[in-house]
């Protein structure tokens, strides 16, 4: 069971203006702070929390977001093997990837 849950994401979806925003971490990472270097990266639950969902579920809703903003291992391995992020655009804070997408 433990793998499963692995594979749970928070998802919150909101719209400002024309654009659909997504944003999307890893749920054991929510309310961490990651920090390398000049880099302090907060995983905020006002930004990230909203539905907890499988990474699959998640993912597809890229199809219909402008600007998505991902964190966590489990959601960017799966946004590059879908083919929506490239792994040279992926930058590593404490191990942990982040990626972003905005489409114009």
């Amino acid at each position: 069971m433990r793998a499963i849950e692995n594979l749970e994401v928070y998802m919150n979806l909101k719209k400002s203006g024309r654009n659909v925003i997504l944003a999307i971490c890893d749920a054991e990472i929510l309310g961490k702070t990651l920090c390398e270097g000049k880099i302090v990266f907060h995983v905020k639950k006002d930004f990230y929390e909203g539905a907890k969902v499988n990474v699959d579920e998640a993912i597809c809703m890229i199809e219909n977001s402008n600007i998505v903003n991902m964190v966590g291992k489990h959601v960017v391995k799966k946004a590059i093997e879908k083919g929506y992020v490239h792994p040279d655009a992926v930058l590593n804070i404490e191990g942990v990837p982040h990626a972003q997408i905005v489409k114009l």
